[in-house]
């Protein structure tokens, strides 16, 4: 069972419950570990809407509605795909205001030209608040890669809470 630091899961389920608002996830690198860490949020059905792992160009395509011309131009790991990924799923799942999607490789190959490297979006009604690739040092293990991904995506998403409370409330 992969486990998250408490206080940090704590505090998005907080952000999320007081404001009333849901999420959802879409996922291919971290292959479902970023719902894992919702899934351990207490109350979590109150602003966890769901989430889809989405491997291949087909499923990203038809259920997420990335652009297939540029899914297949870079392998489906790019950010232009990672934001039509979170934008995907926000509509999906209709009910949740904001959106996380990653993208990337867990394992160096060919496509990645010797880099172990993902990208993560956070959305928020829609507009893409924020975007990143992240590097990991070559010899990191797969699970190590999905889980340190996943943290990073979720960090984000917390101070994209916190910054986002800051102007509404």
């Amino acid at each position: 069972m992969i486990k998250f630091e408490k206080q940090r899961i704590a505090a998005i389920g907080a952000l999320l419950r007081a404001r009333e608002e849901r999420v959802s996830v879409a996922e291919s690198v971290t292959a479902g570990v970023v719902q894992c860490a919702f899934s351990q949020m207490e109350g979590a059905s109150d602003f966890f809407a769901g989430g889809v792992t989405a491997y291949t160009i087909d499923e990203k395509v038809q259920i997420l509605g990335v652009e297939r011309p540029l899914a297949e131009e870079c392998n489906c790991v790019s950010r232009e795909v990672t934001e039509q990924m979170a934008v995907g799923v926000a509509k999906l799942f209709k009910k949740t205001s904001w959106a996380i999607a990653t993208t990337g490789y867990a394992t160096v190959v060919d496509e990645s030209e010797g880099q172990l490297y993902a990208f993560y979006v956070i959305v928020h009604q829609g507009k893409v608040l924020h975007s990143e690739r992240v590097v990991l040092p070559l010899g990191t293990s797969p699970e190590e890669a999905q889980y340190r991904y996943a943290v990073m995506a979720l960090d984000s998403f917390h101070e994209s809470l916190k910054h986002t409370a800051r102007k509404i409330f």
